[in-house]
């Protein structure tokens, strides 16, 4: 039942967003049109409960607008879209609200497959929430052996999807990243655990691409020269939030700027843009860029 009650929460704020300003009568009557009513009025009292709670799991506030007519409206949207997780969290169930009331369309949406592993996010998430050390058995791509070892979980991150988990594996240096699609098996232990006051996720990976972050590493500036069409998708989709485009020659090309550690994540993005991209500095990255595409051109010869 708890997931009904979910799809109400978004379908309010779904229904809030699309139509600006609603009396409650407005609201009442469009949920008796929807198919998640099954033809069963909302209580004045229930949408006020709706209320609180939408704003207790979003932080997004609906508010009363007193002088004209008694209408609510979403009064702190832009919090919502700042917030990464609370934004990834309705629009995740945004989605999976629209496709549960158009059964009708299932095999005209197409979804990428995710990688096995997503049975295990639940314990995980209780785990980092009660600091239980967790034991997994976990077997690398190429690995023939299973290992199994404590770890201490300090965040989760998806990232071409693919859910990982950073954490410390005990007597072992640093932190390490673990896919969940190579864990065998998983369980939380009694032991407890405190992650150190100093460390913060998004300064750990500031500097870098994806889940490659090497300490030894020093940030650098680096700066890219942009042709065709990828300029646009790099506007609309930055690679990086360091990313700033300091160069727009209209129909030629576009320079863009970013500050980050060299790691090979930063090296396979770059190749993906194909002809579309030069480095221009620093001069490592663009003879590492090099090297590649003539190993390339070796490979077809």
């Amino acid at each position: 039942m708890a997931h009904l009650t979910l799809n109400r929460y978004i379908w309010i704020l779904n229904t809030l967003i699309k139509h600006r300003e609603l009396t409650f009568e407005e609201i009442a009557e469009r949920w008796l049109e929807s198919e998640l009513s099954n033809g069963k009025p909302m209580a004045l009292r229930t949408f006020h409960d709706h209320r609180k709670a939408i704003l207790e799991l979003f932080g997004v506030e609906i508010k009363c607008n007193t002088s004209n007519g008694y209408r609510y409206y979403v009064g702190s949207l832009e919090s919502l879209r700042q917030d990464k997780f609370r934004n990834w969290l309705f629009s995740s169930f945004s989605l999976a609200n629209m496709l549960q009331t158009s059964q009708n369309l299932k095999d005209r949406i197409l979804f990428e497959s995710i990688p096995k592993g997503t049975e295990y996010i639940q314990t995980i998430i209780e785990g980092m929430r009660e600091g239980k050390v967790l034991e997994i058995d976990y077997q690398r791509f190429g690995g023939e052996s299973r290992e199994t070892f404590p770890i201490e979980v300090y965040a989760m991150k998806i990232y071409h999807l693919r859910w990982y988990i950073l954490g410390k594996i005990r007597e072992r240096d640093g932190l390490r990243h673990l896919s969940l699609d190579r864990i065998l098996e998983l369980k939380q232990t009694k032991e407890k655990y405190t992650i150190p006051e100093n460390f913060n996720t998004e300064k750990y990976y500031a500097n870098s691409l994806g889940i490659f972050v090497d300490k030894n590493l020093t940030p650098q500036k680096v700066r890219i020269r942009v042709y065709g069409n990828q300029v646009e998708y790099l506007r609309t989709l930055p690679i990086h939030k360091s990313q700033e485009e300091v160069v727009t020659k209209h129909n030629q090309f576009s320079e863009f700027q970013y500050r980050l550690c060299l790691t090979p994540e930063l090296t396979t993005q770059i190749l993906s843009m194909g002809n579309n991209v030069e480095v221009l500095e620093p001069q490592e990255l663009r003879e590492k860029i090099k090297e590649e595409i003539k190993n390339m051109c070796n490979r077809y010869n």
